[in-house]
């Protein structure tokens, strides 16, 4: 029996006095003549799921040896979006009579090589081409054609999902362009032809990054894949970054001794925050090297990641505040240049959570921090801190739902915390300028003379003749490092 496929919507059909019909969401042209099978959505939303897990991989991948500031902080954030929106579709597709079994799968060779192809590109440029100039822009592309194909009433909570899921993609996809039409050059893209083309040709044989145009069992061939990623944990940093190993200005003493104002402090303060730089290079070492564990552990420790991202940040907006070139601080990277070349993640994330836990007492932690920012009477830091606080109770939190569950209870994972901070304290750290790499110059004097000119104050001697550095200290008097 053949059936007429031409609908035709009454030319008066209303709803009740003019109310909007189909709760506003879509008309009734769309939900009659639009929309995808539960099979044909799905397996777009395989393809989607697939090229964020691979991207937040790379993040994390090279987040760490990438020595541009701001590319460390804007991968702290985008593998965040990334991981976020895996779950959301992950949940997703469990709803549409589709067990996610398979998701931990390429749905094509091709798309694994395009990302296998990125993850080892020779160089930032080759990989920023990679990820913002082929795969972010085919991606949004992507989801918006599957948001235009969906019948909106029949698919709305897909429609939520990649609704969602396009904001954020279009949040990368402009600061993605503002990094490619302001860092990259002619030459850059030049250089950066063959490894593009490869990668296009990837998209091409996987039928495009949903999977949707004819595919082919043939790959192209290997560029920079050929040979295993090799994963770098040493941290880098970019020119700017000058005496990384100057460990000279101790700045938790700092903030325990009494002085008649608390307005100095909060310049030590946003040292300390600026200086968080160290703790994604860290976390994406243990978020990297630690396999085989549920989506919520990478989903929460990313989180934190991109929250320590943020206070960094913090303490960026800090300075620029007080009129303050922060690049005549050296911010070390000792902390994370040390866990990651001594430890296992294991050990890593055991120093983590002593010392997040270590910033809960509210004479000494975070709730000390909050009050002189309070009592200094600057509203950046009052801001700064308040948030600062609120995201390490989380922190804490965060340790406590898995570190503290692997290891077996608290006081021995907070043993073992401190065991491995005194492996780490207890080895070369410390000892950088015995061989040439620093001469621990003490640089607050002038940057503490620098705020007070903003501030139209006189320095106070004895804050200006601070010079107290991290010799000797000990796990128990470096438990407010972040």
């Amino acid at each position: 029996m053949s059936v007429n496929n031409q609908f035709q919507i009454p030319h008066n059909y209303q709803g009740y006095k003019g109310l909007p019909v189909l709760s506003g969401i879509t008309s009734m042209d769309n939900a009659i003549a639009k929309g995808l099978t539960t099979d044909e959505s799905v397996e777009r939303l395989k393809y989607f799921h697939w090229s964020l897990n691979r991207l937040h991989k790379i993040f994390m991948a090279r987040l760490t040896s990438e020595p541009i500031y701001e590319l460390k902080m804007a991968f702290s954030l985008h593998s965040h979006i990334c991981i976020e929106h895996i779950g959301s579709i992950f949940n997703r597709v469990r709803e549409m009579r589709h067990p996610p079994y398979g998701l931990d799968k390429s749905p094509h060779m091709a798309l694994d090589m395009l990302f296998d192809e990125i993850l080892a590109a020779p160089n930032t440029e080759h990989l920023l081409l990679g990820i913002y100039d082929v795969v972010i822009p085919k991606l949004l592309e992507a989801v918006k054609k599957q948001l235009d194909d969906i019948n909106v009433l029949f698919e709305h909570p897909t429609f939520r999902v990649l609704r969602f899921l396009a904001i954020e993609l279009e949040d990368i996809h402009s600061y993605g362009q503002k990094v490619v039409s302001n860092f990259i050059t002619e030459i850059n893209k030049n250089e950066a032809s063959d490894f593009i083309s490869l990668l296009n040709n990837c998209l091409f044989a996987c039928g495009g990054i949903d999977g949707l145009v004819e595919k082919t069992e043939e790959l192209p061939t290997k560029m920079y894949s050929i040979r295993p990623f090799e994963y770098d944990s040493t941290p880098q940093r970019d020119e700017r970054f000058t005496d990384p190993y100057n460990m000279s200005v101790n700045a938790e003493a700092f903030l325990g001794n009494k002085y008649k104002d608390d307005l100095p402090k909060i310049l030590m303060m946003y040292f300390k925050r600026m200086r968080e730089i160290d703790v994604p290079e860290m976390m994406a070492s243990i978020i990297f090297e630690t396999k085989g564990k549920p989506y919520e552990y990478y989903k929460d420790m990313t989180r934190q990641l991109w929250d320590e991202a943020r206070h960094a940040m913090m303490g960026e907006v800090g300075f620029v505040s007080l009129g303050i070139d922060w690049t005549q601080i050296p911010f070390n990277f000792t902390f994370s240049l040390e866990l990651n070349k001594m430890l296992n993640p294991l050990e890593r994330h055991s120093i983590l959570f002593y010392i997040e836990q270590g910033l809960m007492p509210t004479k000494t932690g975070k709730k000390m921090e909050w009050d002189i920012a309070i009592n200094s009477g600057d509203p950046v830091s009052k801001l700064v801190q308040d948030y600062d606080w609120a995201d390490e109770v989380l922190h804490a939190k965060i340790g406590r739902d898995w570190f503290v569950k692997e290891y077996g209870n608290q006081p021995d994972a907070l043993k073992f915390g401190v065991d491995n901070w005194n492996k780490v304290l207890s080895g070369n750290w410390g000892s950088y300028d015995n061989v040439g790499l620093t001469k621990n110059t003490n640089w607050w004097p002038k940057i503490y003379a620098q705020a007070c000119k903003h501030w139209g104050i006189e320095p106070d001697e004895e804050v200006l003749s601070y010079n107290i550095d991290y010799r000797n200290i000990t796990p128990e008097t470096y438990t407010q490092k972040i």
